[in-house]
C-alpha cells in the first residue's frame, strides 16, 4: 500500500519556537517532538498503534526539552510532524529522512517515494525547519548570546530484541568538548548510567543537525539521548529535567573555563 501524496506545494509545516526571548545561551532542539502525520499523507498506511510508537517520534523528548528550557531559560525549537513524514535530523538524500522501514516496522507510505514526492516533503517540512533553526541561531549570535546547541532525543529500552543498559547518552560530532563536559558532570552528580556516543554515535548518521547548524559557526553542541522508560510520564519528564539542568549548567561552565584557558 502506498499513501497518496496530495500535499499542496505551497503548504508548509513550520516548527514551533518557545521562550524566544530567553536570556541564556542554550538553544534546545527537538527534531522528533511530534507523531503528527498530516492528512495529506493518509497516515502513511500505518496502524494507530504504529503511529504512536517510538518509530513515529521520541516519546518524552518534548516534555523534557520544555522543562529544561524553563529551568535554564533557554529557547526551544521543535518539529511539527512525525519523523516518518520527514526526519528533520536527516539530509534529503539520506534513507532515514523518509524511511521505508524503521526498526522492525514497514512504513507503507514511504515504500515507493518518487523524486517529486521527496522534493515535496523536503519543501514542506525540512526546508522550513532548517531556515527557522538557522535564523534562530543567527539572531542570537547577533544579540551576543553565542548559542550552545543541545538536541534532545529519547530511545527505546530494547532495540531489535537487545536490552540497552545505558540510560543517558551524550553524543558528539566533530567537536567533543561539550559532550565530554556533560558526561563528566552526569557521572559526578547523578546516578544515571551515562555513556558517551551511546546508544548511537556520529558514525550512525544521527548528528545531522549539529553538523549543519552548529559546526559551521563553531558553536558548542551536543546531542542528548534519554532512555524513554525514564521519561514516560509528565512527572518523570520533570524529574529528569531536575537532574539534567544542573548537569548542563556544569557542562557549560566547564567549556567556558576551557575556552578562557586556551
Amino acid at each position: 500500500m502506498r499513501a497518496n501524496l496530495t500535499v499542496n506545494p505551497t503548504e508548509i509545516f513550520l516548527p514551533e519556537i518557545e521562550n524566544a526571548a530567553a536570556k541564556s545561551r542554550f538553544v534546545f532542539v527537538c527534531e522528533h517532538a511530534s507523531n503528527k502525520i498530516p492528512a495529506a499523507w493518509a497516515g502513511l498506511g500505518l496502524t494507530e498503534a504504529e503511529r504512536t510508537a517510538h518509530i513515529a517520534w521520541d516519546p518524552g523528548a518534548l516534555g523534557l526539552a520544555r522543562a529544561l528550557s524553563q529551568r535554564l531559560d533557554g529557547v526551544l525549537i521543535h518539529a511539527p510532524v512525525s519523523r516518518l513524514v520527514y526526519d528533520c535530523n536527516r539530509a534529503p538524500d539520506m534513507a532515514g529522512a523518509m524511511p521505508a522501514r524503521s526498526e522492525v516496522y514497514d512504513v507503507p507510505g514511504n515504500a515507493a517515494i518518487s523524486a517529486e514526492d521527496r522534493l515535496a516533503r523536503t519543501e514542506a517540512v525540512y526546508l522550513p525547519w532548517c531556515h527557522a533553526l538557522h535564523g534562530l541561531i543567527a539572531r542570537r549570535i547577533a544579540l551576543g548570546l553565542q548559542p550552545v546547541i543541545v538536541t534532545l532525543h529519547s530511545f527505546t529500552p530494547v532495540y531489535f530484541g537487545a536490552p540497552r543498559a545505558v540510560e543517558f547518552g551524550i553524543i558528539h560530532d566533530e567537536d567533543p568538548h561539550l559532550a565530554r563536559a556533560i558526561h563528566a558532570a552526569a557521572l559526578k552528580t547523578t546516578r544515571l548510567r551515562a555513556e558517551l556516543n551511546a546508544p548511537y554515535s556520529a558514525k550512525d548518521d544521527v548528528t545531522h543537525t549539529l553538523r549543519v547548524q552548529a559546526t559551521p559557526y563553531g558553536l558548542p553542541n551536543a546531542m542528548l539521548e534519554i532512555r524513554n522508560d525514564l521519561i514516560a510520564t509528565p512527572a518523570a519528564e520533570i524529574a529528569m529535567a531536575d537532574q539534567l539542568a544542573p548537569v548542563l549548567n556544569m557542562g557549560l561552565v566547564e567549556i567556558q573555563k576551557q575556552a578562557k584557558a586556551s
